[in-house]
């Protein structure tokens, strides 16, 4: 049994480690924005997809804008006429994380240290580019009750004479922008461009997260071959990112926690994606479409869609791939059916921490069989408990006959001290893949269970769970035997100490999880263990 409890304390010390780990590879340098990226004027004209987005430097912006408002149902959005870029971006059904009668802001621009945009803009002669002036309609839009979208549309000429209008099109009940770049070309020269979509963002993690429950933050490219390839803010800069450049598939996009900007090119169109580390402390990440030469008299056109909004499993119905901007890590194939159930299991009572206590009872059942073997062996370990010390003081001098006599007494009970080891193992995963269903899970933001667990996914304001939770573990620890070696009798003593201190910094749902796991294992431990101790007592009487 002794064996058993210090592999079960080094699996645990395993998990804790990655979860250390998977914080110190997302952190990144603090970034603040001087300059704003721009186009070499001098550029080339750029007619195919390949080397397009090489063109693209770090220069100072030359103009100032002004700002067009939209607000769409759920989004409330700034755009400058300054290249169209857009420069706010809130959601209005989602607050902030520090302040819930506030929308979260994902695009900013020049709010303290945090910036985030999106830009586009054309390559080649005098086309515009993110910095050149755009003329607006109007400076207000609002999507009206009756309409199913709104779109703004920007116009700049060029001193050669052509007309480029860029239209932004935003949708009723959806998180998609379409964003269209038309060309009139009233010059007596063809025209040869190509178009680049880009989200430019600071290194920094969100706000209202916390350095002991790492997430994700930076970019990822999609692609039918190679699948989802993060490149983080630290590899980018470092020039070590490895993804598929070419293609004529996929999206490219930032992931943050709960939320995703992606550009998603129409499918069979080719395209380049690129990352970059600009001077002035942001991260491109984008993407690079052709567009058919323009001759002179004649109008073309290229299009793309934006997805600015929460990141669900469900946005594969949307682009393929997209759903895997909720990373589950690793353990996906465990952790999507269990969010599935949890998600069914919300729908009939209404109630997230309701949902994971049920989630919690089901999967306590389906591994009854496995936790009843690992109970049975740990009580029969504490029926032989006076035994083991009388034989650990016989042969208290002599550890090889000390080893011998406590084989053939497991061997003549027919106990396996190890017994109990595998079915905890399997049940390890489980843990791990509720975690990050529940951590990476955007429905469980702000989500209630009741009285003061307000937020799920944060922890516990006032530490009563993990609180509970330690105080299950002692409970727990009195049904096990002692093990026979001081050091890790110990050990077992102060590890509800410790778990309730690591769960202090836990989403409060994933301690509500646990908390149920440990009452109905208790109940399940003291009924195996009482049972074995009461038949032990009749075989003697």
């Amino acid at each position: 049994m002794d064996t058993q409890r210090l592999f079960l304390f080094l699996i645990f010390s395993f998990s804790l480690v990655m979860v250390w780990d998977g914080w110190q590879r997302f952190q990144h340098p603090q970034a603040v924005l001087d300059t704003v990226e721009n186009k070499t004027k001098q550029a080339a004209p750029v007619g195919t997809v390949n080397n397009g987005a090489a063109a693209i430097t770090a220069q100072a912006a030359v103009a100032t804008g002004k700002l067009i408002k939209i607000k769409t149902d759920l989004l409330d959005v700034s755009i400058n006429t300054v290249g169209g870029d857009i420069e706010h971006l809130a959601f209005l059904q989602h607050p902030e994380a520090t302040d819930k009668n506030l929308p979260f802001v994902l695009f900013a621009k020049g709010q303290g240290t945090h910036n985030y945009l999106a830009q586009t803009g054309l390559l080649g002669g005098d086309l515009p580019t993110h910095n050149s002036v755009f003329t607006a309609e109007k400076d207000n839009y609002t999507l009206q009750d009756n309409a199913e979208s709104v779109a703004v549309l920007l116009t700049a000429i060029t001193p050669s004479g052509i007309t480029v209008s860029k239209t932004l099109t935003f949708h009723k009940a959806s998180y998609l922008i379409d964003v269209a770049y038309q060309i009139d070309n009233h010059s007596a020269a063809p025209v040869t461009t190509s178009a680049y979509f880009q989200l430019l963002r600071d290194g920094e993690e969100p706000a209202g997260g916390t350095k002991f429950v790492p997430t994700y933050t930076g970019s990822a490219v999609y692609t039918d071959k190679e699948k989802l390839i993060k490149a983080d803010f630290s590899s980018i800069e470092k020039g070590k990112t490895d993804f598929v450049k070419e293609a004529n598939n996929g999206w490219i996009g930032v992931l943050q926690h709960y939320f995703v900007a992606a550009w998603l090119p129409k499918d069979q169109v080719n395209r380049e994606y690129f990352t970059r580390k600009l001077d002035n402390g942001l991260y491109a990440t984008g993407t690079v479409l052709a567009m058919p030469t323009v001759a002179p008299n004649t109008t073309s056109s290229l299009g793309i869609t934006l997805y600015v909004g929460p990141a669900q499993s469900s946005l594969d119905t949307i682009a393929p791939g997209l759903g895997l901007s909720v990373d589950y890590g690793w353990l996906t194939i465990v952790a999507k059916p269990m969010f599935w159930m949890m998600t069914w299991l919300n729908g009939l009572v209404h109630n997230w921490g309701v949902a994971i206590i049920l989630l919690t009872v089901l999967i306590k059942l389906l591994f009854f069989p496995l936790s009843a073997a690992s109970y049975r062996s740990m009580a029969k370990m504490r029926v032989v408990a006076p035994k083991l010390e009388k034989i650990k003081l016989q042969y208290s001098d002599d550890r090889e006959k000390l080893n011998r006599a406590m084989m053939d007494l497991y061997k003549t009970e027919k106990i396996n001290p190890l017994g109990g080891c595998l079915p905890v193992l399997i049940q390890i995963p489980v843990f791990i893949a509720l975690y990050w269903s529940i951590l990476e899970s955007v429905e469980m933001r702000y989500a209630p269970f009741f009285g003061w667990i307000t937020d799920l996914s944060v922890a516990d304001p006032y530490y009563i769970l993990p609180i509970i939770m330690g105080a299950s573990m002692i409970l727990q620890s009195k049904l096990n035997p002692v093990p026979p070696d001081p050091m890790q009798a110990k050990l077992m003593q102060i590890m509800p100490v410790i778990f309730s201190v690591v769960f202090f910094f836990f989403p409060a749902g994933l301690v509500l999880y646990s908390v149920v796991n440990n009452v109905l294992s208790i109940a399940q431990q003291w009924y195996i263990t009482k049972k074995l101790e009461n038949d032990s007592g009749a075989v003697k009487a």
